[in-house]
This record gives C-alpha cells, structure tokens and sequence, in this order.
C-alpha cells in the first residue's frame, strides 16, 4: 500500500470538478483557472484521474478544502456520503471502522488507491480505514469514478474507483498548527510544515498528528497518530523523483457485534428511544476501560517515485512501493461452563463482568456464573477465558511503470506493467490471561499440549520496517501465512479531439498463490501447491460533447478477476478448491452532461452484472441447533446491480451554490450459492450447504440515496454550509446461517429486512481571518445529525416483523441485530498558517 507526493502535471492530468460534491467550473475562463488549480495538487504518473467533458466515466471529485473544513471528527469515507450511490456508514462507531459501498458493492470490491497505487489486501481485497486514520490530513483531492471506473490496472473496480492525491511535496511554503476538540472527550492536535521548492530543486512536506478521546458509541476509547514527509528533487526538467513515508499507528476499542434492539431497549433506553450507544463488548476492569474486542496496528508506506520526460512526446513514470503492516484485533477464547464471554450474566447496565471473569479464573465462586473453576489459573479452549489477539500482519512490496507516448494531437497510448510480492502473516497471540497463569492449545499437531505463557501487549509497534513476529510457541488457533505474487501489463489507445474521446483499454495479469501451514500439517507437508491463475480485463468508452453545453458518453467492459486468497485455499487449510474459477463482471453504462454558467448536472444508467463471487460472512447463528460464531466461506455468488443517478450544481450568484443528487439502485441475487461454516474457537468447518439467496435483494446500503445542499459565503470571512441526505430502501445484509438449506428448512426464504428510511441534516460554519500578508487564523464548528435523529444504519440479520406488534420497533422486529446510527455530534477546530 502507497502513498505517492503531488506534483505538476508532465501528462496534462487534470481534474475539472464535476458533480454536486464540488464547485462545477462555471466559465471558460474560471475552467482554465481551476484546471491551473487543481494542478498543484495531482499526481502524475501512474495515477489515472478523470477529466470533465472527456473520459466516460461517472466521477464525483473532492478537494482538499472541502475534506479539512466539513470531515471534522467523521470517518474519512463519510465525506463521500452526498456523492450519488453512495453509501458510507461507521459501521461500529470504533475509530476507523468505517466502511463504504459504491454501487451496492462494498469497499471489498471498490478499488481503493493512493495516488493510483491500489491498497486493497491482495489476500481479501479488504480495506480498513484505520490504517490510514490520517489520510484526511494530507489528502489534497479525492476522486471517485463509480463504474469501471479509468484505472487502466487489473484492479477489484466492480463498483467504482476512490482514489485519493495526497500533497506535493513542492507545495508552496507554508506552516499550520490545528487543534480540534468534539464530542464524547475527541481531541487533536496537528502540525504540518512545507519549504516549498527551493532554487537547486529541492522540497519537503511534513506533519505530525495525534488523535485521541472516545467514539459516539460506549466503550470505544481510542489514540492514533499520524505522520507524513515527503522529500522532493528535481534535478533537471526532464526528471523529477519523490520519497514520501507515511504512517498511522493507532489503537482503538471497538463494537464489533451488532446487538438485538431488544437489548439497545433493554440497556439504558426506551421504547421510543433505544440506547444507541450501547456496546455489548466492553466493561470495567480494576476500574478502567476495557474491552475485548481491541483493534491495533501499523501500517507505514513508503514510496519513490520518479517521472522521467524522456521527449516532448513520450514520459516514462515509476512508482515503487513497500509497505510493513504489523498489528491485529483481539476477541476471547475459552469458555466459563461451556458459555463465551457474551453469553455469561451482565451487570444492569449490560456490560462485560470482566472483574467476575478473573474471579472465576482464579477459582473463586461467581453463583451466578455456574459451578466453580476445577482448574483455576490454568485456562484452555473449554475451562476458562483469556483474551487473544488475531495478528494480520504483512510484508508488501510493489512497481507500478507506465510508458505514455503521444503520436500526434489526436492520437496517444500507454503501455505498462504492474508487479507485487505479497506476504500475509497469520496467527493467534494470547495479550491478556485475565487472572490465569497459562492457556494450553493442542491446535498445532507437532506440539501437543502446547502450554502458553507469553502475552503481548495489544499495542501498535512503531517500527517503520515490521519487527518480528512471535515464535511458534506463544501462538494458538492457528498459524499460516499467505503468498500472493502478482504481475500484470496493460495498454490503452486513445483518440481525442475538441468533440469526441475515444479509448479501448485492457490488461492482463497473474496472480501466484501459496499458502504454509504451520499448525495443521508436519513441517515436511507445511507448504501448498502453487496456484497460477489468469486474469484479464477489456473496456472501452467514448465521449461526444455535442456543442459547450451538452454532452454524452458509453462505456462497457467485461472482467475475469482471480477470485480472493479464501476461495484458493478452503477451509482455512492448504486444499486446493478443485471447482476454482474467475470471477466475471459485465458491465454497461450510459451519461449525458449539460453544463454551464448557472446550473450544471450529469445522468447516469448503469448495469453490471456479477458472477462466480467468493465472499467470507461472519456469521453468529444456529447450526444444528448449537449457537456458532464463525465464518461462513461461500462460493458462486451471482449479483445484479444495476440503476440511475443525477447529480446537479446551481450558482445563481458567486455567493451561493446549491448542489444535489439523486440515486435509484436495483440490486439482488440470482441463484443458490454454497457456504462451508467454520467455527471461530476451533478453526474446524462445521457444517456445509446450499444458501437459498435467489431474488433475495443485496443488502448494507442504500439503495434510494438523495442529498441536498447549499453553501453560502456569507462575507469575505464568515462562510456557511448545510446539506441534508436521506437513504431508503436499505436491506438489511443476510446472516449465512438463517439462509441455509436443511431438511427442516428446506425453502428459508424470507426477503430481506426492509429498514426504515431516513434523512439527516448537517450544519457548518468557518471564518478566517488575515493576520498579515503571510499568517491567518482559521475557525470552524460542524455539527452532524442536527435533529438527533434516530435510525438504523444497518442490520446484519433479516427476522420479519412479529405479529405482536409490542416486539417491533418501528416495524422491525426487536430480535434483529443492528448498528444504530451516532446521535446529533460536533465538533470546532482552530488553526494558525504561516
């Protein structure tokens, strides 16, 4: 993963703001005069960013003042909410918990990249925000191309790309000190400095930052960092190189299970108003915050990237890239009378007895815990609970180079290569042994019993080159790592001219995988057979502007995309899935585009189509008739996406813009994928089936979104804002083991859960002040949620309404298991430039 400095264009890579997100250019003059703008700020080389009027895609871009003034303490995916279907929540409400989905497609299968270098775990194709909780803070434009998307890379695009510009390292000179405080104990400080460009070529970019305080949600206390420097060097015209390292290492408790609103009722709330902020994870332990579910870690890139003008016509640009993620997310193990840590009595305010938990470790009575500890001190996977942590850490190194060469005006193409190493690094540590000496685990089958006596602190390292990992002997559960060598080329030809664009791109790549086992089979059996698999892409679209005012463009595409590391490797062990196949995706869009002075706006129809998905659910259910958390891994799923969007921009005078969006989805399944459980304490596959899915709508976003805003600059000083969103038709997702077929079940079907709809109202002002002709003092105040609405942000589990109404919460039956969007927040900032 990657982050890559700023620059001047050597490639003419502009982006001109074009939906209800951002300012639309308003004349000729001022296009040119944003073009010149927005320059400062993009990268060139590998980064492919749409252009206005030009490339055939439906794009929503986003600049950095917009991001420092309205993201206050929200999650850096959540500016992207007024964006047409576009869904981001905070999922948990942990720090960088956050998720998006674009298109109905989750961020698993949105291309994620840094200054077009993708991120996404080449394992799962997961992106967690947390590891780059400081993003926001060097981010100087984000773009989102929903669709396939410009990206001429082999990447996961099935929704659309986010790719997110951080800052040059040539910015111009100039300091800023930003403190920021919010609700619920939020607090942050930040320095960031920059020389500017000196006369021998030379510039550097820094910035410091720390975060810390509580989430909205109970029980979720946090503190990250972050830092960033890039060094820039232009030797000559024809060259320019830079080196940026960044990182984020944070550590945050977080609400990982979604709860029953019977219990957000029960815990603190009403039947009118449930406890939103109820977390069924955390308590007090000796008198301070704990919690069971912890999430922390490291991730620093760092990257050097060189331009090189070969000829006034022909540019080569490298970006080279590592990056050492260290870290993970902990959860229980063991048991107290056959019962897991969630499932023992709470206090009245339902939290975690964590103090009780190491009473009865230590073998004292707990009466209404059940029978005393036979074996107190000593802990293992059925008598007694202990908390262990679920590293995910890796080694990635990376080269993106693409040749550019223009034939004449009209005519340019781009040739490339694309290639990875990736090593995942998988295992279990125990961080806490909550009053016991020990934990024996006889997963490993050349060390029985291994007795563990080692914990580690649940806490991010540091260091910027990954450390060490933890011997074999202090790891329980499992212990695997993951290979993935990746290489790929690809090719684009393009025509343009003052009315018509035209571009027919495609790209190959393999994907190398292996898996070791370190636990599961002797030392002489521990490595897997190799997998090669083949995967490649086509796509081509054009753009015809019809005269300065209106515009139309086509796109369509077909994808083969090697399916995740999971579907490889079943089962959580080295065997081969024997039906392993591509994964394909067809998809077709048309836009129109009218712009000018006064109101400009953009229409969008889409249809994709999704087959041969491999995804692993966490699941919490019954599986012959015993309650199971685990993961469901399951195979051939088939989705249809497919819709509608406007986005629109009004300025009727220079003071005032209002801006807006409309979005119509229609997304379900077709067919009856199959699903192998595995069961999280034991790691051992539990049952295996048929998911009845077919029709069933795809749920976790919204699939009417609409937005409505309008800034005011109310003098040269004093701005302004408001922007109000409503989301309906938002399914709730499906829990893998109420959809499985079984002989007493043999048609589960019922749909999916409806959830209510909703609509929030955003507030926010700023002024500044100049203090002289180089310093200036900044202040802003945001407030989220404005009337406190209560809603439902998202449900994992379809239960349909009770014919007793009394166990229905406004129409949704009480026994599902939601995540309760965060109440009215704020937040208030001040910074001094220099």
């Amino acid at each position: 993963m990657n982050f890559k400095p700023l620059k001047k264009s050597m490639l003419t890579v502009v982006i001109t703001l074009s939906t209800a997100s951002v300012y639309y250019a308003q004349t000729a003059q001022d296009t040119v005069s944003r073009e010149k703008d927005i320059e400062q700020v993009v990268l060139t080389g590998v980064a492919d960013i749409a252009k206005d009027r030009k490339t055939p895609v439906a794009v929503s871009t986003i600049k950095e003042a917009q991001i420092v003034d309205k993201l206050g303490n929200q999650e850096f995916p959540e500016i992207l909410n007024t964006t047409p279907s576009v869904y981001a929540t905070k999922s948990g409400g942990g720090f960088g918990d956050s998720r998006i989905n674009v298109r109905g497609f989750d961020q698993r299968n949105t291309a994620v990249m840094i200054n077009g270098v993708p991120v996404n775990d080449m394992e799962t194709g997961a992106v967690y925000w947390s590891n780059w909780a400081g993003l926001s803070d060097v981010t100087s434009a984000m773009q989102v191309q929903r669709g396939l998307g410009s990206s001429k890379l082999a990447i996961a695009s099935v929704g659309g790309t986010i790719n997110v510009l951080t800052r040059a390292a040539d910015k111009k000179r100039q300091g800023n000190v930003t403190l920021g405080v919010g609700n619920d104990g939020y607090h942050k400080t930040l320095f960031s400095y920059n020389t500017g460009k000196s006369e021998s070529g030379w510039a550097t970019s820094f910035l410091m930052s720390r975060t810390a305080g509580s989430m909205y949600a109970d029980g979720t206390e946090f503190e990250g960092y972050n830092y960033y420097l890039a060094v820039g060097y232009s030797p000559s015209e024809k060259h320019d190189l830079q080196f940026t390292i960044t990182g984020a290492p944070q550590w945050h408790h977080q609400r990982s299970f979604q709860s029953t609103i019977f219990d957000h009722i029960k815990y603190g709330g009403t039947e009118d108003e449930p406890n939103r902020k109820y977390n069924q994870n955390w308590g007090w332990l000796n008198g301070e915050e704990y919690s069971m579910t912890r999430n922390y870690y490291h991730k620093p890139v760092m990257s050097l990237n060189w331009d090189w003008k070969i000829t006034d016509v022909t540019i080569l640009n490298t970006a080279a890239y590592a990056s050492f993620g260290r870290g993970g997310g902990t959860g229980d193990a063991g048991r107290i009378n056959g019962k897991f840590y969630n499932q023992l009595p709470r206090t009245a305010e339902g939290l975690v007895r964590f103090d009780d938990i190491v009473r009865w470790n230590q073998g004292n009575a707990v009466p209404d815990f059940g029978a005393v500890n036979k074996t107190p001190y000593l802990a293992n996977s059925s008598n007694g609970i202990i908390r262990r942590s679920s590293i995910n850490s890796h080694n990635w190194l990376g080269i993106i180079t693409s040749l550019n060469h223009k034939f004449n005006d009209n005519l340019s193409a781009t040739i490339g290569f694309d290639g990875r190493t990736y090593e995942g690094i998988h295992y279990r540590i125990a961080t806490d042994f909550l009053g016991n000496n020990s934990y024996t685990d006889n997963s490993n089958i050349n060390n029985r019993p291994n007795i563990i006596t080692n914990t580690f602190a649940a806490n991010p390292d540091w260091n910027p080159f990954g450390g060490k990992t933890n011997d074999i002997k202090d790891q329980l559960a499992y212990s695997n790592d993951g290979i993935v060598n990746w290489l790929g080329g690809f090719g684009q030809l393009e025509y343009t001219n003052d009315a018509l664009s035209v571009f027919v791109q495609g790209s190959i790549s393999n994907q190398n995988f292996q898996r070791i086992d370190y636990m599961l089979y002797a030392p002489d059996q521990q490595e897997s057979e190799k997998v090669d698999l083949v995967g490649f892409n086509v796509k081509g679209g054009a753009n015809y502007n019809i005269n300065e005012n209106h515009n139309i463009f086509v796109n369509g595409g077909y994808y083969e995309r090697q399916p995740n590391f999971g579907a490889v490797y079943l089962n959580n062990r080295n065997d081969v899935n024997p039906s392993l196949t591509n994964e394909k995706v067809t998809s077709f869009e048309l836009g129109y585009g009218f712009r000018s002075s006064v109101f400009n706006a953009n229409i969008n129809l889409y249809n994709t189509s999704w087959d041969d998905i491999y995804r692993r659910l966490t699941t919490r259910g019954k599986l012959n008739g015993v309650d199971v958390t685990g993961v469901a891994n399951v195979l051939g799923i088939k989705e249809i996406h497919r819709g509608i969007e406007l986005d629109f921009n009004v300025k009727p005078i220079q003071t005032l813009t209002i801006n807006g969006m409309f979005s119509l989805g229609d997304w379900f399944f077709e067919g009856s994928p199959t699903a192998s459980f595995v069961e999280d304490q034991t790691n051992t596959v539990i049952q295996e089936g048929t998911l009845a899915l077919d029709g069933l709508k795809v749920g976790d976003a919204a699939q009417l979104t609409a937005a409505l805003g309008a800034d005011v600059k109310i003098t040269d000083w004093l701005n302004f804002d408001a922007q109000y969103r409503y989301a309906d038709k938002l399914y709730s997702a499906f829990e893998p083991s109420s959809r499985l077929v079984t002989v007493a079940k043999p048609n589960p079907a019922d749909p999916a859960v409806e959830l209510p709809s909703f609509g929030l109202l955003d507030l926010g002002a700023g002024a500044k002040w100049s203090l002289n002709s180089t310093q200036s003092l900044k202040l802003r105040i945001n407030v989220n949620n404005v009337f406190d609405k209560v809603y439902i942000a998202e449900s994992r589990t379809n239960k349909a309404a009770d014919a007793n109404t009394a166990n229905n919460w406004n129409g949704i039956n009480k026994a599902n298991e939601v995540f309760f969007g965060f109440g009215r927040t704020w937040n208030a900032s001040i910074s001094f430039m220099f």
